[in-house]
């Protein structure tokens, strides 16, 4: 365990089929985006793909100060998710805990 505590970012690619414009995917978007925030606790930003009508790529973080009530926490995000998009959704998991992150 660090003392420390660990942090996770998550990339995640998001497909709306169902969108046909861009203010379709944006209001689909700014819904999952701050559900992220506000119910899981989520920082996110958008960072891929802003001028697609059906795809959009976002970077979320979270914190813990443990590796499990952190893995906990991004477990649930994921199957949040899933349940959301359930056809387009993918996620890269990338967690370090801070003493990795010391030069």
């Amino acid at each position: 365990m660090s003392a420390g505590g660990f942090v996770a970012v998550l990339v995640i690619e998001l497909h709306f089929p169902e969108a046909h414009s861009l203010k379709a995917k944006r209001k689909e978007l700014s819904s999952i985006k701050a559900q992220l925030q506000g119910r899981l606790g989520a920082a996110v930003a958008e960072v891929d793909h802003q001028d697609l009508w059906q795809r959009a790529t976002l970077t979320a973080a979270l914190t813990g100060g443990s590796l499990g009530t952190l893995t906990a926490a991004v477990d649930k995000l994921e199957r949040w998710l899933i349940a959301r998009c359930p056809d387009g959704v993918l996620v890269e998991r990338l967690v370090a805990s801070v003493e990795d992150l010391r030069p």
